[in-house]
């Protein structure tokens, strides 16, 4: 009975090599592990040893031109804090807006007295005269004030009440003056929750004094120059109380006894 013994593979002549060259490199017991790349600075960025939730943390000296940039900052807070809270060498944004608002309030009283003059009272009933100003001031209250007191100034509409007052009667509740009807125009009512809003600075000073001449086109202007303001009327809906004349002094009677 014959036996078959199994064929071994012959192995390669450069694996042969590569163990034999294996086998002759002395080993050195407890050998150092080689260092992990990144962990001296020449290597590049340095990691901490410590590992959270698999994030690592950089462990090397911030860059000169941040740390030039953080120091920069502080002194320049110190400076300005110095200047500007204990020296009040610098205007306070209260002051700046001020000056601002001032600064274009000029432009605009400038900008009113170069296209309509100087405004007073007769400078106002001068401008109501004139067809110019009046179409001007018509054609922005038939956009903005129509709605309220009326096209015909009556503070009607169709027999119904506007919010409005009438604007065509000789009852003024703030003054009659064509200065005092400016101003309520400009600055609105005193009670804003029951008159007017303020018109000043959605039309401008220009377009105010155009519409307030419109208005008092609707009125013929006092023989002696600009009428007195009438008393306000009450706002509670009361009226006024009439006024008391005191009775004239008796005159003595054409009979009576003259002394002698």
């Amino acid at each position: 009975m014959t036996r078959t013994v199994p064929k071994t593979k012959p192995y390669p002549l450069s694996d042969l090599q590569s163990t034999d060259a294996m086998s002759d490199e002395p080993t050195t017991p407890n050998a150092e592990a080689p260092e992990k790349p990144g962990a001296h600075p020449s290597d590049g960025p340095v990691l901490r040893d410590h590992v959270y939730d698999g994030i690592q943390e950089y462990d090397q000296k911030l860059p000169n031109w941040w740390l030039f940039t953080l120091y920069i900052t502080i002194v320049w807070f110190v400076i300005h804090w110095f200047i500007y809270y204990q020296a009040n060498g610098m205007q306070s944004d209260e002051e700046r807006i001020g000056a601002e608002l001032a600064a274009l309030q000029g432009a605009r009283d400038a900008e009113l007295k170069a296209s309509v003059g100087e405004i007073t009272n007769d400078r106002l009933w001068e401008m109501s005269r004139d067809p110019a100003f009046v179409d001007k001031g018509k054609a922005t209250f038939n956009t903005f004030c129509v709605a309220c007191h009326g096209p015909d100034l009556s503070g009607t509409l169709a027999g119904t009440k506007l919010p409005g007052e009438p604007l065509n009667d000789s009852t003024w509740k703030y003054g009659g003056n064509p200065l005092d009807v400016l101003n309520i125009v400009t600055n609105g009512s005193p009670d804003v929750t029951k008159g007017m809003v303020a018109w000043g600075p959605t039309l401008g000073d220009k377009k105010v004094a155009e519409v307030v001449s419109y208005v008092l086109s609707h009125h013929e202007p006092p023989a002696g120059g600009a009428a007195p303001a009438p008393a306000p009327t009450p706002d509670d809906g009361s009226t006024p109380a009439p006024e008391t004349q005191e009775a004239p002094a008796p005159t003595p009677d054409a009979g009576a006894d003259q002394p002698s």
